[in-house]
């Protein structure tokens, strides 16, 4: 199986509170597997704050719904061994 790298790496956001706000890395193969998604070192799921999809088979995509002050921090973007972070 060939190894997923970053194609393209995710970029810093700054948004109001209440906003949503979307990350987008770009791998270099579809239907990779062994990814994840953190904010401030903290798994992500998701659910009906965080929305996790992946369009075209190699843009992973978060969204983070309705952000408050707390949700200030890295968000970190892994597949494999390799990382991105915003």
């Amino acid at each position: 199986e060939p190894d997923v790298t970053i194609v393209s790496g995710l970029k810093d956001a700054v948004v109001s509170e209440g906003d949503d706000v979307t990350f987008r890395c770009q791998v270099s193969h579809e239907n990779a597997r062994d990814v994840e998604w953190k904010l401030q070192d903290v798994a992500l799921q998701n659910n009906e704050m965080n929305e996790i999809s992946v369009e075209k088979g190699k843009i992973h995509t978060l969204t983070l719904r309705k952000v408050t002050e707390q949700d200030i921090g890295t968000v970190t973007f892994r597949v494999g061994p390799h990382t991105s972070t915003a």
